[in-house]
Parts: C-alpha cells; sequence; structure tokens
C-alpha cells in the first residue's frame, strides 16, 4: 500500500491551561486553599500576600500588568536589542502605592478574616496506636513487626490484611523473617490497645474485644459474650427468640443483655478524627443570613485571600530600565522576571474566576431553593440537577459538579453540603412537581414514628405514600429507603 499525504480540516476542543487551573482550584476545599496558595507562593518568588491594611488592588492597577507582550530579544546582546521592552507594561509610575488584590466586602465585617478561627488540635489513628506501641517492651525487631501491623490497620480500625500478607511484607519489603504465630502473637497485644475493639479481622472479633474487656461489668456481658461467640448470624438476623430461648432468660434479662451489645462501637477507629464515626471539621464555603427576609450571601474569608506581585520583582524591572549597560545576563533575568509575573497574574486571575464562579453558583442555588434557606423545611425544596444551574449561570455541568460536590453552605438551620440541594423530580395525584428529597423526608419521618415492635413494611409505606398523593412504586420506596440507610422491616424491629 503506498503512502500517500492529505489534507484534513478538524474541529477539536481542547481545555486551556487556565482552565485547567481553574477546574483544580475549583476541587481545592476550604481548608486547603491556603495551603495551596502557600505552594503557588514557594514555587513563584513573583506571588506573594498582601497585608489586609494596605489599599486593594484595584481593576486599574491590574490592567496596568495584564500585557501580555513577549519581550524580543536577537541573537546579538548589543544594548540596542534591549530598547524594545515596555517596563510600562509592569511597572508603572504610581506603582510604589499598589496595595494588594482584594476580594474581601467590606459590607459584612461580621465575617472579617482578622477573626481567628477555630483549629481542632487532632491525632491520628495511626500514631495513637504507635504512641501505645512504645509501651511495649519490645525489642528493635520485634518493634519493626509489630509497626507493620499497625500500618496495616484500616482507618475504621479493622486489620483486614491476611496474616500470611503481613509475614510476605515484612520478608519483602523490611528483610526480617517472621512467622505467622509470631505476627498472630503481636495482632493479640495490639487488640488490647485503645480504642477498644482496633485489630479486629472482623465485626464478630470486634464485638468480642470489647466484651471481653467489660467482663467486670456484670454477668449480662457474660451472656452478650455467648450470643455474639455462638449466634452471631442469628442475632444480625434479629431472630431474638430463638436466642432468648436458648439462653432461656426472661424478657427484661434479654433486652439489658441485647442493649449491651448495641452499645459497642462497630467501627472502633471512630473515636478519633480521622476515623468515620466522627463527625469531620467542616469549614463552610458560603454564608446565608436572612436579614428580615433578604438573604444576604457571603464568601468565606479564606476563599478571598489578598494576593499581589511582589514589590521586589516590580524594583528589579525599574533597576533594568534606569541601567544603561544591557548585557546577556541582563536578558535572561528580564525573562525569568517577565515568566513569574505572568504567572503571577495568572494565578491571582485564577483565584478571582473561582470566587466569581462559587458566588455565581451559590446565588443560583438560593435564588431556587429560597423558601428553603427562609424557612429550612426540607419539604419545600424544589426539584433541581445540575442542569438548571449551568442553564441559569451559564457554566458548565462539570463545573457545577465540581462546586456542589466539594463545597458547604452555613444557614440558620446548619451547615449543609451543596449537593445537598439537588434531587430528581416526582408528580403527585395533581400533576406538581415535587423534590424527591421531599419524599425522603416524607418517608423518614413515617419510619421514626412506626412502632418499632411492629415496623412497617415497603408496601405498608407505599400505601401512606400513595394516600399524600404521591404516586410512587413499593420498588421505588425500596430505593429511597436504602438511600437514607434504613435497613428492611424485619431488621427495625426491637425486643
Amino acid at each position: 500500500m503506498a503512502l500517500a499525504q492529505s489534507l484534513q480540516q478538524k474541529l477539536l476542543q481542547k481545555l486551556s491551561p487556565q482552565q485547567i487551573q481553574l477546574m483544580k482550584l475549583l476541587q481545592v476545599p476550604t481548608a486547603n486553599l491556603e495551603e495551596r496558595i502557600q505552594e503557588e507562593i514557594n514555587e513563584n518568588p513573583a506571588l506573594e500576600l498582601g497585608d489586609s491594611d494596605e489599599a486593594a488592588y484595584t481593576e486599574e492597577a491590574y490592567d496596568e500588568f495584564s500585557s501580555n507582550d513577549e519581550p524580543e530579544f536577537d541573537s546579538d546582546t548589543s544594548a540596542d536589542d534591549y530598547d524594545n521592552i515596555n517596563i510600562s507594561d509592569y511597572v508603572s509610575e504610581g506603582d510604589d502605592d499598589i496595595g494588594d488584590y482584594r476580594y474581601k466586602d467590606e459590607n459584612y465585617p461580621e465575617f472579617d478574616d482578622k477573626d481567628a478561627l477555630p483549629v481542632k488540635s487532632e491525632v491520628s489513628f495511626h500514631s495513637l496506636l504507635l504512641e501505645q506501641l512504645q509501651m511495649l517492651d519490645l525489642d528493635e525487631r520485634t518493634h519493626t513487626i509489630a509497626e507493620q501491623i499497625v500500618g496495616s490497620i484500616d482507618d475504621d480500625g479493622y486489620l483486614r490484611r491476611e496474616v500470611v500478607s503481613i509475614v510476605d511484607d515484612l520478608a519483602f519489603r523490611q528483610n526480617i523473617e517472621s512467622t505467622p504465630e509470631e505476627v498472630e502473637n503481636l495482632i493479640e497485644q495490639i487488640q488490647q490497645f485503645d480504642p477498644p475493639g482496633v485489630a479486629a479481622r472482623d465485626l464478630r472479633e470486634c464485638l468480642l474485644i470489647q466484651l471481653h474487656k467489660q467482663m467486670r461489668s456484670g454477668k449480662n456481658v457474660s451472656k452478650a459474650i455467648v450470643v455474639i461467640d455462638s449466634y452471631f448470624d442469628e442475632f444480625t438476623k434479629k431472630h431474638y427468640a430463638k436466642i432468648q430461648k436458648v439462653l432461656g432468660v426472661s424478657d427484661e434479662q434479654f433486652k439489658q443483655i441485647i442493649q449491651t451489645i448495641v452499645k459497642l462501637n462497630p467501627k472502633p477507629g471512630g473515636y478519633t478524627s480521622e476515623g468515620l464515626g466522627m463527625d469531620q471539621t467542616i469549614i463552610p464555603d458560603f454564608f446565608i443570613v436572612n436579614n428580615n427576609g433578604i438573604l444576604e450571601l457571603t464568601l468565606n474569608a479564606r476563599n478571598a485571600p489578598e494576593l499581589r506581585i511582589s514589590d521586589g520583582f516590580k524594583d528589579m524591572l525599574r533597576e533594568y530600565e534606569k541601567g544603561s549597560k544591557k548585557d546577556a545576563k541582563q536578558k535572561e533575568a528580564v525573562t525569568f522576571i517577565k515568566q513569574k509575573i505572568d504567572g503571577a497574574k495568572w494565578f491571582i486571575d485564577m483565584i478571582k474566576q473561582r470566587q466569581k464562579t462559587l458566588l455565581d453558583t451559590m446565588q443560583t442555588i438560593i435564588d431556587i431553593q429560597r423558601q428553603f434557606f427562609l424557612t429550612g423545611d426540607e419539604t419545600t425544596l424544589k426539584p433541581m440537577i445540575l442542569k438548571d444551574i449551568a442553564a441559569e449561570t451559564g457554566l458548565d455541568i462539570s463545573t457545577i459538579s465540581r462546586v456542589a460536590n466539594s463545597k458547604f453552605v452555613q444557614t440558620e438551620f446548619g451547615t449543609y453540603k451543596l449537593k445537598f440541594f439537588f434531587s430528581e423530580g416526582l408528580s403527585t395525584d395533581s400533576g406538581e412537581e415535587v423534590s424527591t428529597r421531599e419524599v425522603k423526608k416524607i418517608l423518614s419521618d413515617v419510619i421514626s414514628a412506626e412502632d418499632k415492635k411492629r415496623p412497617l413494611s415497603d408496601e405498608f409505606l407505599t400505601d401512606v405514600l400513595r394516600e399524600k398523593g404521591y404516586n410512587i412504586a413499593r420498588r421505588t420506596v425500596a430505593k429511597y429507603r436504602e438511600q437514607l440507610n434504613i435497613p428492611v422491616a424485619r431488621l427495625r424491629k426491637e425486643f
């Protein structure tokens, strides 16, 4: 087959470096934005944080640094070759008085960024285990093996890695020969650490570890150990009548035994800040205040950093302009300075664009869900999908998705993730379109009020919703119930 050349015309869509930078910045949580800015400052000496007491870095001042003209250098290094560099593109006469670029809203002093935000002092889950490991009397080799075991424990406190795999890891990565028996012995010692239940291989072992630590609490604990040790499958399926018959205890005593088990922690790693069972510190990205029926939106001060171009870099350009002798080294220096200033301008612009995107998105959500922000009633939420916000703001759906999945808003009724306000629609008997979140709220309320000795089935819940005018199928009720993390009726039954 002969080779041939052809001329083709294609239409391609590619993201510019600025768009990629913006997408990455949008995903950065407020808590981590300062760290991201500091990374940029460390990489680019032309960018620096401004002083909050300085005047704002105005749009006019920014325009003086907005030229993208490239300096043209010939191979000849004579002084005449540098005459075509327009320093005014970077430095103006009144530039000494220019402050930093500030995005702070002065109309809301209650959100002044000078106010110190609380920072939680925390110890990671694995650090807590390593601290307790130091208390064991172990030689260096054994201590290394124990550290390997601790490092294999998941954040929820479980050791899901097989003992044989840990032995292999020690041999290949640590060059330490060990045996399964030795590793198993160390695991048993680590299982005595706090929080109780740590290093368990499964839920059954986790509960047993905790119960054995409570042996002195009374006879109910010994009975609870029998239930978990011998009848764990029946317990998880809530076959209480069978278990009670085997134990031969009264209704009241059996109820106490079950309560002893229910009070145990199924995820011991949750006692620490990194664990799944403890609420994480949430820093809201937005604040909404109801001022006599007017919803006022402000952005967290951490999202509005005060950035500016370094005075030192501008001074270096002034020195270049004043200098009479301009050689090749100065050429390299000026090129470097211009690149860094351009990079700083670019990053400042991305921060500004990030702020605008966040505010536009949140304001549109407020406009659609206004009734909820006024009352806090979840049943007033309207059906809303990403496409609706994208259409109103003119932004891409992927951009809205990035904002909704990673940002939080603080209201009078609590702090919510933006994703909370998005839901599909459902038609009522009257033809009205309502949010599926409204249906879930009603479903949750009905289940909360049910008789736990006789919990309501999905079929009965479907009838209740239909009586309220919601056209819904049983399988849809089951789906919503699962999304609410509510188990089936049999597992909701209480003794």
